[in-house]
């Protein structure tokens, strides 16, 4: 956990070149066999050599020695930054990405680059050009998608925090399937400079760990106002330190989400999690209407589609590696069929338009439902993960998004805790809550985390 091991280090009961040792060592270990990372940093252990003199002086940082695992998508200097493409595995980072300077400048030791789907699109993780990840908590299954080495990283003890990109669900989907910590911020929360996006108007990168703690440390860190990211926002989150349990606490629980659940099983869990939730809580439970839900899938996959199509027009051989359309894998080429079509002249840019209109009536709606209740609790995904190279229909995989899709639209912040297993396959709860109410969500999610110890 990074809260224990974060007192260890500064206690000077375990040097930061001797963790970054054995990230390294277990890396060496086991990437082969579940292809997690792309590229390990081979300056690493000198990084964390330094640290250790920084922390003997008493000027280190907050992520002082402790390693931090960065998707494909993620700019950092002098990494390979191929987005999991082959048309960019030769384009290596010319700058570090505003959160990674962040990292940086707390101490935080880079060990590298993180497999994940092709260009982020996918929900499995078995669309890298450089095959797929495999899950560490539920071996032979998929483990989920995009952010699919961002989770496996943690869950297999390779790292201590990562970073992944949610653009529909990108990084609460993994979190679930591995059986750790993901959270995806309110839009504006962290600068998106450095990213090469999905979706522009969706996206945002956020953290990956075994515990609370760590997430919430992350983001304190990688918050905040970019004046290179002009949608970014001075809105400080709370300090890590500063968690406290919430108090008559009112539970929203949406049935528009719940029906879209195929596994009672995990609806059985969910429920189970959210009754001991109210006990813990001295809570109560608000039924909230969230009628336009239904539309979520309608209304992303044109922004997506249309936004990605647009963001990859740079990529046309001549400036940035190969050109797209010649050299992506056909999840990423789907998508850019898609954009193009709906871009075409003839259009009008009407799907376009409508689906941004749509997205007002989401985000309306869960404005409103947060005005009867504190933070809404519900699945992150529909179904246990699928065996890898299983035969999923298109329709089915897009659909895995289903409940993670609106938190996107709407703008708040969404997180993915594990609350149990099933078969001995871990699942995570949803929890969201309001645009910039993340103290509120990492309250509630360390009672959820208490619960399960």
């Amino acid at each position: 956990m990074v809260e224990e091991k974060i007192k260890q280090i500064l206690k000077g009961e375990l040097s930061a070149e001797q963790n970054i040792k054995n990230l390294l060592m277990r890396i060496s270990e086991k990437n082969q066999e579940w292809n997690i990372f792309l590229y390990v940093n081979p300056n690493a252990l000198d990084e964390a050599k330094k640290v250790d003199e920084k922390i003997k002086k008493g000027k280190a940082g907050r992520l002082a020695g402790l390693g931090i695992g960065i998707k494909a998508n993620i700019n950092v200097v002098g990494m390979p930054i191929s987005c999991s493409s082959k048309t960019l595995e030769d384009y290596y980072g010319t700058f570090d990405a505003d959160v990674i300077e962040k990292i940086k400048k707390e101490d935080g030791i880079i060990l590298g680059i993180l497999n994940c789907d092709e260009f982020a699109c996918g929900s499995s993780g078995e669309y890298s050009a450089f095959g797929p990840v495999m899950n560490p908590s539920a071996i032979g299954y998929v483990p989920g998608g995009s952010s699919a080495g961002s989770a496996a990283a943690i869950a297999a003890n390779m790292a201590d925090i990562t970073l992944g990109s949610d653009t529909g669900g990108s990084i609460r989907n993994p979190a679930s399937h591995c059986g750790v910590v993901g959270v995806k911020p309110s839009y504006g929360r962290v600068s998106r400079y450095g990213l090469i996006d999905l979706s522009m108007s969706l996206d945002q990168i956020g953290p990956l760990s075994k515990d609370v703690f760590g997430s919430a440390l992350m983001l304190e860190i990688i918050s905040g106002y970019s004046d290179y990211d002009p949608i970014t926002f001075d809105n400080n989150v709370p300090k890590y330190t500063d968690f406290k349990k919430p108090n008559k606490i009112r539970i929203g629980i949406c049935h528009e989400f719940t029906n879209m659940c195929k596994d009672s099983r995990i609806l059985d869990l969910i429920e189970h999690t959210i009754q001991n939730l109210v006990s813990e809580l001295n809570g109560s439970i608000v039924n909230v209407k969230l009628k336009n839900i239904n539309l979520a899938i309608q209304t992303y996959y044109p922004i997506c589609y249309v936004e990605f199509f647009s963001g990859t027009r740079k990529l046309d051989g001549r400036r940035f590696g190969k050109k797209i359309e010649d050299s992506c894998g056909k999840e990423v080429l789907l998508r850019l069929m898609g954009g193009q079509e709906i871009s075409k002249s003839e259009h009008e840019g009407k799907y376009y338009r409508k689906a941004l209109a749509v997205r007002e009536f989401v985000k309306k709606e869960f404005e409103n439902a947060f005005k009867e209740c504190d933070v809404i609790i519900g699945p992150v995904v529909p179904s246990l993960p699928h065996k890898i190279g299983a035969e999923i229909d298109t329709l089915t995989m897009y659909g895995y998004d289903a409940q993670s899709i609106p938190a996107n639209l709407a703008g708040i912040c969404a997180s993915s805790v594990p609350c149990g297993k099933i078969d001995n396959i871990p699942v995570g709860i949803q929890v969201m809550c309001n645009s910039f109410k993340e103290d509120l969500m990492f309250n509630v999610m360390k009672v959820i985390e208490g619960m399960g110890k």
